[in-house]
């Protein structure tokens, strides 16, 4: 299931009252949390706590303001759940608020992160769009797909995992290249 169908598929949920789309978005979306929110001193009590948290804003939003899925649902749900993950970081004695209340409270603050992540998602887009399709396949499995180097070097047949990770190496690269001449 490609990503705008996930996201047709979960909005219609939503809008039905229907629990379906929570446990779809949850089961596509919820390692980038889970990920993030390890990454920085959190467990997956947390992380949990974070992407529900995050879902009800979501639902929230789509109620409030007419919402329309210009990029992936992964993409608001990842700059929700870094700005309340930040945000507890941030205040240590951070208490959650209802979930009623958290979006009115913090909705500048709320779409400023998305802003943000629609428009790292939208460059890295760009740049992945700019590479070679042997890169951008090569990308996508390694970043976006979870897939570890054993995996790599067996679906594109190289012959070492050392030959793996240099073509791993080149293909980000490609990327940082394309970024540094768009940066100037």
């Amino acid at each position: 299931m490609d990503k705008r169908t996930t996201n047709t598929l979960a909005i219609e949920d939503f809008r039905k009252d229907s629990n379906v789309a929570f446990a779809i978005l949850y089961q596509k979306y919820f390692v980038y949390t889970k990920k993030f929110v390890l990454n920085n001193n959190g467990n997956l009590e947390d992380a949990e706590d974070i992407f529900q948290d995050a879902l009800i804003i979501l639902y929230e939003k789509l109620y409030a303001d007419n919402f329309k899925a210009y990029t992936c649902l992964a993409n608001y749900l990842s700059g929700i759940s870094k700005n309340l993950w930040l945000k507890k970081l941030r205040n240590k004695e951070f208490l959650t608020e209802t979930s009623e209340n958290y979006y009115l409270n913090h909705q500048e603050e709320i779409n400023a992160a998305i802003e943000n992540e629609r428009d790292y998602w939208d460059k890295l887009n760009d740049y992945m769009n700019a590479i070679s399709s042997h890169c951008k396949n090569l990308i996508q499995d390694i970043f976006m797909n979870n897939k570890n180097i054993e995996e790599i070097q067996s679906k594109y047949k190289y012959s070492s995992k050392h030959n793996a990770q240099n073509q791993k190496y080149k293909c980000v690269e490609q990327i940082r290249k394309i970024k540094d001449k768009d940066n100037f």
